[in-house]
């Protein structure tokens, strides 16, 4: 383990190397950093930093900069994440406003997050397998067509056509009813559970189109739609590119791989939690070079569905933690109450 004079050298070589983009050295650390210590203190602490792993030299005579197990000590050891600023905290609570439906909120979260973290962000659309559903309607199209719709509480709209026949406007509302009695409130595991009892307590003559627009629910709610990621703020790598040990290409290959992405996003299972997978800690190996900043959004402890961003190692770690943070917050709430 590691003191706390060490400890707090760590994070001045960590702070100064993001802000500068330049190895630190032992009297810049003296310096711009209150440690009441000597230079040659500092030195021989680096050394021991440098001998544990947490700091490397790029070449000789250079200043130290950070490996990524010094990035995951700094992590592991926030002591607070960087407070939002003004003028973040306006984009977050402005941006949503007058979102039509969840594929216009999905498009502006990207960018929102992608403007506040000036990272490459990635937002999963929300699983419709964990929220519940809000509401159950069948509309008539013309002639025998009709358009069943199902509403999720994350705001997520499917809908599937189906065929009515000769049902009376009454029959259709008698089978709409039954099947919002059943099913609204439930998840989507539940209600396909439910929709085998669909028939009961309608009558026999109705069965034959409960049973149609049952099997059309059954599609709608068997169907993973949500596996889709959206990624926006790709031009925000070109700033890094000369930080990355490979070179950008690998990377913007691998951030088209819809399954390497949900791979990346997969830890992310809270809505009150932010995970930080750090360089080699990454899977894969084109994003090796980069780290992943994630956290899950929903209703409360209810998860709906994974946001985070890609970036360099050398990244500002405690504001873009707070950044994903507070735009996982936002969304999950705005989801909710739309």
């Amino acid at each position: 383990m590691l003191d706390d004079r060490k400890l707090a050298i760590l994070r001045a070589i960590v702070t100064d190397y993001v802000a500068s983009q330049e190895p630190v050295g032992s009297k810049a650390i003296v310096e711009r950093h209150n440690l009441n210590v000597s230079p040659a203190t500092v030195r021989n602490d680096m050394a021991v930093l440098e001998d544990e792993g947490y700091i490397m030299q790029p070449h000789t005579s250079a200043g130290r900069i950070p490996t990524d197990k010094g990035y995951r000590l700094f992590v592991d050891r926030l002591g607070a994440v960087k407070p939002l600023s003004l003028a973040q905290k306006r984009a977050i609570a402005t941006f949503l406003a007058g979102a039509l439906d969840v594929d216009d909120v999905v498009r502006r979260t990207v960018a929102l997050l992608a403007q506040v973290t000036r990272q490459v962000a990635i937002v999963q659309y929300p699983l419709l397998s964990t929220s519940s559903i809000r509401h159950v309607e069948i509309v008539r199209l013309g002639g025998d067509r009709g358009l069943v719709i199902c509403v999720s509480s994350s705001g997520s709209i499917e809908q599937r056509g189906v065929p009515l026949g000769d049902a009376t406007a009454d029959d259709v509302a008698l089978v709409r009813a039954r099947l919002a009695d059943l099913l609204v409130g439930s998840t989507a595991r539940e209600a396909i559970d439910r929709l085998a009892t669909a028939p009961d307590a309608l009558p026999p003559a109705l069965v034959p189109l409960a049973a149609t627009i049952a099997s059309a629910l059954l599609e709608i709610l068997g169907e993973e739609a949500s596996t889709r990621v959206v990624v926006g703020g790709v031009p925000n790598l070109t700033r890094f590119g000369d930080q990355f040990e490979t070179t950008v290409k690998p990377v913007l290959e691998a951030l088209e791989e819809q399954v390497v992405l949900l791979r990346l996003l997969g830890e992310a299972t809270s809505p009150n939690d932010v995970t930080v997978r750090i360089g080699h800690e990454n899977p894969y190996e084109p994003l090796q070079s980069t780290s992943v900043v994630a956290s899950a959004y929903g209703a409360d402890s209810d998860v709906w569905a994974t946001l985070g961003i890609v970036g360099p190692t050398r990244m500002d770690y405690p504001s873009t933690i707070a950044s994903v943070r507070a735009v996982a917050r936002y969304v999950g709430r705005f989801l909710a109450e739309g």
